[in-house]
């Protein structure tokens, strides 16, 4: 495992803290055991087999048990401490988890929670591997041997410069963005498959300028006036002057669940129980990270105001 992420046996071997020449031997004594070429030598590197790429993942998921074994003694043992995993989109470790965390710690100071960066698709062999003990992620249906904890849920948002006329009320309809040169995430991000089903089913032809993997990217070249975003409410965008827009299809929100899910196979420690519990109140108090722009939510109030008088 070590050579196929290092890419050479000198900096595998340097991780181990054992020499080359050992490693190489163990290498070679491997490939004779199995029958099989683990890797090729390309260049100055090493690259897998496509027999060696199929064993890898088989390691991979027998030191994953291991792991899961040792993990469960020492929960056994001590109860209070331990090593918590979970996974998240970079957004919302950014915007939810940075504030979460030390509110956690306050309470399991003996717990070491290990963050890893990860869209909801490449969540699920994470769990069903043990890699992770917790993943944070749209719900795609779909039990996958999973429990879930649902959260509130995460809406398609349009950020523009605000000199832009987009949306009233705080709302666009998603038929309106047709005309406008979009800012969009790429398709590993679960609000993009979100959006594009509804342009789908709103029959919508997307004029898209830019597909990124970096939210902040989208957001600041819709400041710069380059296009409309098409955000995450679960996504911070306070540190860019923006107008943001609800996006709607037939006067709905177009959003998604939002779910915290775990391995049900799998032993949980009560730390991760309570870090699930706690995690699901503290974003339901700050959800949605970004809202509406103010101006158009006071006119979206005062209209619901003048309609009620008339009625």
């Amino acid at each position: 495992m070590a050579v196929a992420e290092l890419g050479t046996v000198s900096k595998a071997a340097l991780r181990l803290g054992i020499t080359q020449p050992a490693l190489s031997r163990q290498i070679s004594d491997l490939q004779q055991e199995l029958g099989f070429k683990l890797f090729d030598r390309v260049g100055r590197g090493l690259v897998l087999t496509a027999e060696g790429e199929q064993f890898l993942g088989d390691c991979r998921g027998a030191l994953a048990h291991v792991d899961s074994l040792g993990e469960r003694v020492e929960l056994l043992r001590r109860g209070d401490r331990g090593v918590l995993k979970v996974a998240a989109p970079p957004h919302t470790i950014e915007s939810v988890l940075s504030t979460f965390l030390p509110r956690y710690a306050e309470r399991f100071p003996n717990v070491q929670v290990k963050l890893v960066e990860a869209l909801g698709l490449d969540q699920v062999p994470m769990l069903q591997r043990g890699e992770i003990h917790v993943g944070i992620r749209h719900d795609q249906g779909g039990d996958h041997g999973f429990d879930s904890l649902a959260l509130p849920p995460d809406e398609v948002l349009a950020a523009c410069k605000p000199s832009l006329g987009l949306g009233h009320g705080g709302m666009i309809d998603i038929g309106r963005l047709g005309s406008y040169p979009l800012l969009l995430l790429d398709s590993g991000y679960s609000i993009r498959r979100l959006f594009d089903a509804a342009c789908r089913l709103a029959e919508v032809e997307a004029n898209i300028v830019l597909e990124s993997r970096a939210p902040h990217t989208l957001l600041a070249l819709a400041e710069a006036g380059h296009g409309v975003a098409i955000i995450p409410s679960l996504l911070r965008a306070d540190r860019y002057a923006l107008k943001i827009a609800r996006v709607t299809h037939r006067r709905k929100p177009v959003r998604d669940r939002f779910v915290l899910n775990w391995d049900k196979r799998r032993p949980m420690p009560s730390y991760a129980k309570n870090f699930c519990e706690a995690l699901a109140a503290y974003m339901r108090e700050v959800l949605p990270i970004t809202r509406p722009s103010e101006r158009n939510m006071t006119a979206l109030r005062k209209q619901s105001a003048f309609r009620r008088f008339r009625r």
